[in-house]
């Protein structure tokens, strides 16, 4: 029998145009023998849409400097192939009302960042009593603030960079006392991030007080709280998760940032930047990578999918847990989607996959 699948995708974030990549490479990848499909597409407005059109007419909507070039959107310019299911902040009867007489049987969030990936849309499937792919409301929410993760990590004892939080209206208030608390307990240089917030959007090297302070200006845009961490020179190693119960970690992978570092250019619309799969690791080093990264998925209580990220200090040798990505990136060309191709699954069985655990997660709940 065919399952019905929703892609639900867009959102209100400045992770919308990412989305809109990841659907489109995971809508190619269902198989129409096996699945039934339908669009959900959220604009930045906050309009929930459905119909055949509804990614097209999101990319067309879409701010095209943030698209990957060359990629044909079937491209409408309106909302005519759409309909409008929910009105901006006005759930009202239910985004998922009109599928009553068409039961969705799994909805597959590509989602990124705040009002996505945040526990907020999961909480929302919850509350419908769908199955949905991915981790759930709690691993969602700690997930997507990077000063909540860290605790949860530390208090997994797992090995975290110094790093400090800094609250936006703290540092309008008194900024020279702000610069001088990072200086006393930080050294330069400095990675500073809004707390909610992924792709690198809002992230700023800082290597003196001047740099500094653009990079706390730049990230307050995006969030009140901001993050900032100990800058060192490392390489970028990184891990797939999937399952739920009992996840397996993937082949871990490295990123070689054509830039300085892996920004938002470099990760998306670039194409100088070289991801090694497998990564030129030792083996005991690779195994503590995919080790520690499940250790950092269970910390979460993480379900479903999860890339962790690490730093491999350069001069010592030594792996830093950097972040879990509880929605990353997945396109064919994404890291997550191309180390667990390096490990035995390709993208459409790895689409299956998470189609398969979230209906499991769906069971689990209610026998809970």
């Amino acid at each position: 029998m065919k399952r019905t699948i929703a892609v639900l995708f867009g959102g209100q974030s400045s992770e919308h145009e990412v989305s809109l990549t990841s659907a489109r490479s995971v809508i190619a990848a269902l198989d129409p023998e096996r699945y039934d499909l339908v669009l959900l597409g959220i604009t930045k407005d906050g309009r929930w849409l459905t119909g055949p059109g509804t990614l097209a007419a999101l990319a067309a909507l879409a701010d095209q400097t943030q698209l990957p070039k060359g990629t044909v959107w079937e491209a409408k310019t309106d909302l005519s192939t759409t309909e409008i299911i929910s009105e901006p902040h006005s759930l009202a009867g239910g985004p998922f009302k009109p599928f009553a007489q068409q039961p969705l049987d799994v909805v597959f969030p590509v989602l990124h960042g705040p009002m996505g990936e945040d526990g907020t849309v999961q909480g929302l499937l919850e509350l419908a009593g769908l199955a949905y792919v991915g981790c759930g409301v709690a691993a969602s929410a700690v997930g997507m603030d990077k000063a909540l993760m860290k605790a949860a990590f530390a208090a997994a004892d797992l090995p975290l960079l110094p790093w400090q939080l800094i609250r936006r209206h703290l540092w309008q208030q008194n900024p020279e006392k702000i610069y001088a608390q990072l200086e006393e307990n930080l050294h330069y240089p400095l990675f500073v991030k809004p707390a909610n917030m992924g792709s690198s959007i809002g992230v700023s090297k800082a290597t003196n007080r001047a740099e500094l302070a653009i990079a706390l200006a730049e990230a307050a845009r995006y969030d009140r709280r901001i993050v900032v961490e100990q800058g060192i020179v490392a390489r970028e190693i990184e891990v797939g998760i999937l399952g739920n119960e009992e996840p397996i970690a993937s082949i871990p992978g490295e990123i070689v940032p054509g830039a300085e570092w892996y920004t938002y250019q470099a990760k998306y619309l670039g194409n100088t930047t070289q991801l090694l799969i497998p990564a030129p690791l030792e083996t005991t080093l690779a195994d503590q990578a995919q080790e520690l990264a499940l250790r950092a998925f269970a910390a979460l209580d993480g379900a479903g999918l999860a890339r962790v990220d690490f730093l491999l200090d350069r001069q010592r040798n030594l792996l830093w847990l950097n972040e879990v990505n509880t929605l990353p990136g997945f396109t064919p060309g994404s890291m997550y989607a191309k180390m667990w191709a390096a490990s035995g699954l390709s993208y459409g069985k790895l689409v299956d996959r998470l189609i398969e655990l979230a209906l499991e997660r769906q069971k689990a709940r209610r026998v809970g």
